[in-house]
């Protein structure tokens, strides 16, 4: 099998690895560290707490347990990282209505502030980068964002 490679994206990683799988692959990891770069840029957020602060707006409060199973990290990481946030007001600590053993994690009012600080930031860039594109181009952008969710939701 021969493939002529796009220069931008380099040498694929292996025999599964052809020219689109290779330009999806940096396409999305670029834009992701762009998007990451808008997050930082708008407040002092690892992408890691970010993603904790996105967590508890849209399923409302955690134990830690929980929140490190669903950020797939181990307790000591999700310990650390609730200390952080924990330090900035971005979340407080509140007893388990079940469970005294347990603690519950939520989102605080400056927590639900810079996360749509951050969400407007990155919103804006990307906004601005598709408006640049030909309406053809945005359709052909649309349908594969699509695709692409549908690929990470298997």
């Amino acid at each position: 099998m021969h493939t002529t490679l796009n220069p931008l994206v380099g040498t694929p990683y292996g025999p599964q690895e052809d020219d689109l799988t290779s330009t999806v692959r940096v396409a999305v990891h670029r834009t992701a560290r762009r998007l990451r770069h808008e997050a930082q840029a708008a407040a002092d957020l690892t992408q890691t707490q970010f993603c904790v602060l996105s967590s508890l707006d849209r399923l409302g409060p955690m134990t830690p347990g929980e929140l490190a199973d669903h950020e797939q990290v181990q307790p000591p990481s999700m310990t650390r990282t609730l200390a952080g946030l924990q330090a900035a007001d971005y979340i407080a600590r509140g007893s388990h209505p079940r469970d005294r053993r347990q603690v519950l994690v939520s989102l605080t009012d400056e927590g639900s502030q810079v996360l749509t600080k951050v969400r407007r930031r990155r919103t804006a860039w990307l906004a601005e980068a598709l408006a640049e594109l030909e309406p053809d181009d945005r359709e052909v952008m649309r349908r594969a964002a699509d695709l692409l969710l549908a690929m990470v939701d298997r």
